[in-house]
């Protein structure tokens, strides 16, 4: 196979979709009854390959993604976890509550940077390296973080690298994700995968809380040992998923033979090593695959600013919706000033339970289920609407709660409906986006993490004074405005003309497929 005929970018010849031309397939043994549960080919195309993730038990795949939602747990948790220790970094640093709203927007920052860097290594040495260099940073880093006497800056920095080193959990851990995942599968796990964010955001903040009435110390000192544990399971349960599936798909669908021969010509698909035996720490560029240039993932991001679907779906949920949760977390100590750091941290409860029970009942499986029929991504946006709603609602209970001293339950229910939103409209963002290109899932999500951490490194550094000015109904009453009269007017644009704006993804990218 040429390097034309392989592009890093989209090209019909790289994402075969079977069920698209179905009345006309070769018969052969791809083909045989690879149904999926809707009735359909399954995408993408099958392979007889033992080291293809897609072929690997269910016990596996599952372990896998329960380390990548760990991971993208910790890329949360680790912002949020020092939030109800505001108080004592003020002390701790003479600082003002909206100097130390930075701790929070630094690490967003350090997260946008991440994933730019990150994804172009992660598609010539693998996933499993990037992702366990990354832990490693992440935990030196969170050392620094516990040193006492570290000035005002040096905390900053190294909350920046923080979030620098775990930033490969977004898009290099939903990449694994997508690489062990058939198109029917997708949408539960990829709820998994952002249940675990929102998790991680709301489950820091319970646990900082109760951390907090030690010291600000040990709330450093237990995310290190976090770390510490999410780089042990990498090492050594975490295999590398990167596999040359168009190189192999297309040497099996011109073979006579019925599995991959292991005495295979060199060079051939069948002859390179792959995944699982790549070995245990791989330096070496992947083989079969096509190679990026490191600064390929920057230009990539600004190209994909031309690609309407993703655009609009991104900048809709990040801005309209998720964008307020940052809002609510940097808040949130001081709406209950009155209240201990313990009972503090208990109020993310309301946020924890509408997550859950959100990705449980209305999410990631129902998602799978709308989309199982009319295979289009904008099906997945169904989900969007109520989200948005609902969400809007919890904001506005919420502040009437804070401002007219209401029972403390209110909040919480608040919390939860706000919480429950958020989770399915979450995963209907990311599912959606990737549907629309699955053979581009890192890049997509790569665009879609820089902008919603760029969002989370901006709205602490205004929040806090637009609620001095304009107070906490006036504030959050207008940010559940945007919520709904942004994302339900966006989404019904998408449904009608997603399909028409839609076109084949081609960064532009042709490269040499080393052997």
């Amino acid at each position: 196979m040429s390097s034309e005929d392989i592009h890093f970018g989209v090209s019909e010849k790289s994402s075969p979709r079977p069920q698209d031309s179905s009345p006309d397939r070769e018969p052969g043994i791809l083909h045989d009854a690879r149904m999926d549960e809707f009735g359909k080919f399954l995408v993408p195309t099958p392979t007889t390959d033992d080291l293809d993730p897609l072929n690997w038990p269910n016990l596996q795949k599952y372990t896998i993604v329960a380390i990548v939602c760990f991971s993208y747990f910790m890329l949360t948790y680790f912002t949020t976890a020092p939030v109800p220790s505001f108080t004592l970094l003020q002390v701790q640093f003479d600082a003002t509550y909206s100097q130390v709203n930075w701790t929070f927007a630094i690490p967003a920052l350090g997260l946008a940077a991440g994933p730019l860097f990150c994804s172009a290594l992660a598609d010539i040495y693998g996933r499993r390296v990037v992702m366990i260099v990354g832990t490693t940073i992440a935990l030196i880093s969170s050392g620094c973080t516990s040193i006492h006497g570290i000035s005002f800056g040096g905390y900053l920095a190294a909350r920046f690298f923080q979030g620098f080193g775990i930033g490969p959990a977004a898009n290099v851990g939903l990449s694994i994700v997508n690489d062990i995942s058939w198109e029917h599968e997708r949408g539960f796990r990829v709820g998994l995968w952002a249940m675990s964010a929102n998790m991680g955001t709301l489950v820091g903040g319970l646990v900082g809380g109760f951390l907090a009435t030690v010291d600000q110390y040990w709330i450093a000192y237990h995310v290190t040992m976090l770390f510490a544990v999410l780089l042990v399971l990498e090492l050594f349960f975490l295999p590398e998923t990167l596999f040359p599936r168009t190189l192999v798909v297309s040497y099996e669908q011109n073979s006579d033979s019925q599995k991959i021969s292991e005495s295979a010509p060199a060079g051939s698909a069948s002859s390179l090593k792959k995944t699982k035996q790549l070995g245990f720490l791989n330096f070496k560029k992947v083989p079969g695959i096509p190679h990026p240039k490191p600064y390929v993932t920057a230009v990539q991001f600004c190209m994909i600013w031309s690609y309407p679907t993703i655009v609009l779906s991104t900048l809709a949920y990040v801005f309209f919706h998720y964008w307020w949760i940052c809002s609510v977390l940097t808040m949130e100590p001081a709406a209950y000033y009155n209240y201990k750091l313990q009972i503090q941290g208990l109020f993310f409860l309301g946020l924890i339970v509408g997550v859950v029970l959100a990705e449980i009942f209305c999410s990631g499986r129902l998602s799978d289920w709308i989309h199982g029929g009319e295979r289009l991504p904008e099906m997945r946006l169904w989900l969007g609407y109520p989200a948005a709603v609902v969400s809007s609602i919890g904001l506005i209970v919420w502040v009437l709660s804070i401002d007219r001293q209401w029972h403390w339950i209110t909040g919480q229910i608040a919390f939860f409906l706000y919480a429950a939103g958020l989770q399915i409209g979450n995963t209907v963002l990311s599912t959606y986006i990737v549907d629309n290109y699955p053979e581009h899932a890192m890049e997509v999500i790569t665009f879609y993490t820089v902008i919603i951490n760029m969002s989370a490194f901006i709205n602490p550094w205004f929040i806090n004074d637009w609620v001095e000015k304009s107070g906490y109904t006036w504030t959050f009453s207008a940010q559940a405005i945007i919520c709904t009269f942004g994302i339900i007017p966006t989404y019904f644009v998408l449904q009608r003309y997603g399909p028409k704006l839609r076109r084949p993804m081609n960064l532009g990218f042709a490269d040499h497929i080393d052997p």
